[in-house]
């Protein structure tokens, strides 16, 4: 715990992260291998982070190994704690899994990997899924009250952060397809002025032409525009929206 203490705060170096890690899968996995840093004891504690979206879970990272296969059985189970806090947005405790009264199949799986105590915080990441930071204590009396807390203040900051990188994301895949609109749009603006130029005729029965050949050849009009335009130009086409 001592590394939340140090100097820089947190929202510093999420943002950091932000910068460094383009994309949200890079950003996700240098985000739960930071957190698996700051909360993690080979001794004592094992950490990892868990990501739902379109229903379906993965960790995208942990602290080892042990950690990873104590989230693959929750997922097997298709429930457990740390899926009820990615869902519910619930902090969720198991002061001790022998004596817990929920998920027992789960628990008593997990005992054999030496897990007798978990803590799952939920990462709130908006509308795109769900997200938890899964703790598990290999005794029981890690999860003290100051512990708990400080896990939640991390988690109440990395949130924020979160949601700013999965906003970055989604503006990203907006603009990733306006471009492909665009380079289509070109391509088949290109391929219409060819057609009208070799048959002299109007844009419009030019498009009618194209588009009963991309009909009757069983191909997108994009891509026979593309070919089209290459076989004359030898070459490319390119939008000029850059």
């Amino acid at each position: 715990m001592t590394a939340l203490t140090r100097g820089t705060s947190v929202a510093a170096q999420l943002q950091q992260l932000i910068l460094d890690n383009p994309g949200m899968e890079l950003f996700l996995e240098a985000f739960a291998a930071q957190a698996a840093e700051l909360f993690s004891d080979p001794d004592q504690l094992l950490s990892s982070i868990t990501l739902k979206r379109d229903k379906r879970a993965q960790t995208v990272a942990s602290s080892s190994t042990e950690a990873n296969k104590l989230d693959e059985l929750q997922y097997g189970y298709g429930d457990g704690p740390c899926l009820y806090a990615a869902e519910s947005g619930e902090l969720t405790l198991v002061a001790d899994t022998r004596t817990g009264s929920r998920w027992i199949e789960y628990f008593e799986a997990i005992h054999g990997l030496g897990c007798y105590s978990m803590l799952a915080v939920p990462l709130l990441i908006g509308d795109d899924g769900g997200a938890a930071l899964n703790l598990y204590g290999k005794s029981t009396d890690i999860f003290t009250d100051d512990f708990v807390r400080a896990v939640e203040d991390y988690a109440t900051e990395a949130s924020v952060t979160l949601q700013v990188a999965v906003q970055i994301a989604n503006h990203k895949d907006v603009s990733d397809d306006l471009r492909k609109a665009m380079e289509s749009r070109t391509a088949i603006d290109v391929a219409v002025g060819i057609v009208a130029g070799q048959n002299r005729c109007s844009q419009e029965e030019a498009f009618g032409i194209l588009r009963r050949a991309s009909s009757n050849q069983n191909i997108k009009l994009r891509e026979l525009a593309e070919r089209l335009v290459e076989s004359v130009t030898a070459a490319k086409v390119a939008t000029h929206f850059r």
